[in-house]
């Protein structure tokens, strides 16, 4: 009898060691309490996880830029042309990478037209040296830019990085959202859409 007590003494401590510790500890998660999911287990952490919300979508590091992007309402337009050049796995790479991301009213500004014509497949060329001139290889954060700084795309271009009226700007594009943080690299939310020369 004094075995059994002193077993559900031990049981009620252990479970109140684990709540207390809001399941963060190592030996709560491995545990294997049939009632706890995956998918409970993966909203859990994202609400202990920390981000920058962006398009109505909080983006945390522990997804990579594609991830990320998806999520955004503001970059629908910029992840089908991603989708539709065919780098969704390039983007989910290890990286590191620096992505300019455009905004979806970026897009708009482009000539009528401009976007259905470089979704279509035969425009896949011209669509991908557009795409890479959004990107740079290495994860720069505002903190590493300096007025006047050029970074060298993926395509093979330059990027030029000015700070004015207490704003950096890229090109002609200004950055809205600096330091969205991914698994693979940094993302930077710009308003214009990039053209390489």
């Amino acid at each position: 009898m004094k075995k059994q007590f002193l077993s559900v003494a031990a049981g009620v401590a252990l479970m109140a060691l684990v709540s207390s510790c809001g399941g963060s500890s190592d030996s709560a998660s491995t545990s294997t309490d049939s009632s706890m999911t995956d998918t409970s287990m993966a909203d859990t952490t994202m609400a202990m996880e920390s981000g920058v919300e962006v398009g109505g979508a909080l983006m945390v590091p522990s997804k990579n830029i594609v991830e990320n992007a998806m999520g955004s309402s503001d970059h629908t337009t910029l992840v089908a042309a991603v989708k539709a050049a065919g780098l969704v796995e390039t983007l989910s790479g290890t990286g590191p990478f620096t992505v300019f991301a455009p905004v979806n009213a970026a897009f708009d500004k482009l000539p009528a037209g401009t976007v259905d014509k470089l979704l279509k497949p035969e425009m896949k060329a011209d669509l991908t040296k557009i795409l890479t001139y959004h990107v740079v290889s290495g994860s720069y954060k505002a903190a590493d830019l300096k007025d006047g700084m050029e970074l060298t795309t993926v395509q093979g271009g330059k990027l030029k990085l000015t700070q004015k009226d207490g704003a950096w700007w890229v090109n002609d594009a200004k950055i809205t959202i600096p330091d969205v943080i991914s698994s693979n690299g940094v993302t930077f939310v710009i308003d214009s859409v990039l053209m390489p020369k």
